[in-house]
């Protein structure tokens, strides 16, 4: 239920960023995310745990390139949403996983198995067919061909940042951690921010949805955390992985109430074909692992308790 909350979250976040860039810009947007989290994970830090603050003194150097990789990741995901749109965003990143589990047993010598490396395969298949069919379908294709290169972007150094994060997940505390990772891209994107359209009389129904896209990180990784404490990080990547079937449910309905809060392309068959291929490969790439003994799975998103 914990795994299935982030997945709804996230779910829902494609959506609600698309909608906010109504109202701000894609950098203004992804400098409010970072700087309400930081902001509310230092004073809960303050008040429950000070010493843990001592971090943002002398911050280890590749847990803040770790962070640049985050602030990329974000940027390059809000941009994908905005020209790509939610679905074709919620597919491509998958490749984020998909590579995340390669470096598994590239580098780090995690098991791998005749599944996995079919999975791989029905991933890479899968996005070929997802993005010349979706593309085929479009009267302009420029925006999702810009849109896919940021989400490239995107899936690629969060796999930098989450192979980084592995290491010090056995190091520091989780809270430590996400300090510095959402300290650094509060800075990062300071000068880009456009606080007069940010902070200018909105209403309240936009104020809930700047609320809840700065709130959607903490929470849902939050309920991540939670979840990787009671089950095996494998089954949990499953459930994550599934998430952008939610968004297309999601915003299939938008399409049947006829809900214009955006613009919404809809998705050819084959490209509903592609989109199914690359979930099943990357299930299947990301969970399906040999069991070393019978109490405990190994997965390329196994992190320390």
């Amino acid at each position: 239920m914990l795994a299935l909350n982030t997945a709804i979250l996230w779910a829902l976040l494609a959506i609600a960023l698309k909608v906010a860039l109504n109202h701000i810009d894609s950098y203004t947007i992804v400098w409010w995310r970072f700087t309400v989290s930081f902001l509310v994970l230092a004073v809960y830090m303050m008040i429950k745990k000070r010493r843990s603050l001592a971090i943002l003194r002398r911050p280890p150097w590749l847990l803040l390139l770790a962070a640049f990789l985050l602030g990329i990741n974000f940027i390059g995901y809000q941009q994908g949403v905005n020209y790509a749109g939610p679905t074709v965003a919620q597919i491509i990143i998958q490749l984020g996983p998909v590579l995340l589990a390669f470096t598994g047993f590239v580098f780090f010598k995690e098991p791998v198995n005749t599944t996995r490396i079919i999975g791989f395969l029905l991933t890479a298949v899968g996005f070929i067919v997802f993005y010349y069919n979706q593309l085929e379908s479009l009267p302009s294709k420029t925006e999702m061909q810009t849109g896919v290169v940021w989400l490239i972007v995107g899936a690629l150094t969060w796999t930098g940042y989450a192979i980084i994060n592995k290491i010090f997940v056995k190091k520091l505390e989780p809270m430590q951690i996400n300090l510095i990772l959402y300290a650094v891209p509060t800075l990062m994107y300071l000068p880009l921010a456009d606080f007069s359209a940010l902070f200018q009389p909105h209403s309240v129904v936009v104020w809930l949805l700047f609320l809840f896209v700065a709130f959607n990180t903490l929470s849902a990784y939050g309920t991540l955390s939670l979840a990787l404490k009671y089950a095996e990080a494998n089954k949990i990547s499953i459930i994550i992985t599934l998430n952008p079937i939610i968004t297309v449910i999601l915003l299939e309905l938008m399409l049947w109430t006829n809900i214009k809060w955006f613009e919404i392309t809809p998705m050819v068959p084959l490209a509903y074909v592609g989109a199914a291929i690359v979930l099943i490969g990357a299930v299947m790439a990301v969970g399906a692992v040999k069991k070393r003994t019978n109490k405990e799975n190994v997965s390329p998103l196994k992190v320390s308790e």
